[in-house]
């Protein structure tokens, strides 16, 4: 399995509007972060994406997608749900089948009403099949989904655990009960937004702590925001890792599972 960063950065994305900080500025491509979303490739040839944010359709058009065969969402923030409309070229054939725990996909049931209600000819709406991950986990070909629960400040959001990999993003705490969901995760994508702490993100120590705590071999960091360039966090992952080689993920990077 191979898993492509569509993006890797925050709920404002990077360059943030009217911000000109060095970060924002930076002719480093890798500095470039649209919002947090992973596209994931299966040995059979199965396609499942990790969350749609606004930049969804530029995402999609940089890494070549031409179909879904499952959209995982973590929750609904906008930041994560707000390019689902742009899913409207793929579901020509037949629904896109987006999979979440229950408030979110009650969530998206509202936000996008309108791709569930009587329409007119012509009008353009996303066909979509919402459905409540189960624990057991939501089958895409040959893969196996497992969702993650975990814990964004105060909401439950999800994780998800493919095989060896896992994709924590958005959190702040990992309850005790899902650490036995990611026994055996060697792969870990996870929330390390900066080194200040946060109310409802992870810093980047934390987020290497957690990986090793997992007992993950590599970890990667993503919904970054602008106070560090990838320059810098590369210099600070390289310091905190022990017991696993971290590193910050950039949009675009492709790594095999």
């Amino acid at each position: 399995m191979t898993v492509e960063f569509l993006g890797t950065g925050t709920s404002h994305g990077i360059p943030v509007l009217a911000c000109s900080c060095p970060v924002c500025r930076s002719p480093d491509a890798r500095d470039a972060r649209y919002r947090s979303s992973v596209l994931l490739r299966g040995d059979a040839d199965e396609i499942a994406v990790i969350d749609a944010g606004p930049e969804f359709r530029l995402q999609a058009l940089r890494a070549g997608l031409t179909r879904i065969d499952t959209l995982l969402v973590t929750h609904a923030h906008a930041d994560h749900v707000h390019g689902i409309d742009d899913v409207r070229p793929l579901c020509r054939r037949k629904p896109v089948r987006i999979v979440g725990d229950a408030e979110c996909i009650d969530e998206l049931r509202v936000r996008f009403a309108y791709a569930f209600s009587p329409r007119q000819a012509g009008g353009g709406v996303p066909k979509l099949d919402l459905s409540v991950a189960p624990s057991s986990g939501v089958e895409i070909g040959h893969l196996v989904a497992i969702p993650v629960p975990l814990l964004h400040g105060t909401i439950g959001v999800l994780g998800w655990r493919i095989g060896a990999f896992a994709y924590l993003t958005d959190c702040s705490e990992i309850p005790e009960s899902s650490y036995a969901i990611l026994r055996g995760v060697s792969v870990v994508v996870v929330d390390g937004m900066r080194t200040k702490p946060h109310p409802t993100h992870f810093t980047v120590e934390r987020a290497i702590e957690e990986a090793e705590r997992i007992g993950a071999s590599r970890a990667f960091i993503t919904h970054i925001c602008h106070d560090h360039s990838h320059a810098e966090l590369e210099k600070i992952c390289s310091a905190l890792g022990t017991r696993c080689e971290a590193r910050p993920a950039h949009d675009g990077l492709v790594i095999e599972i």
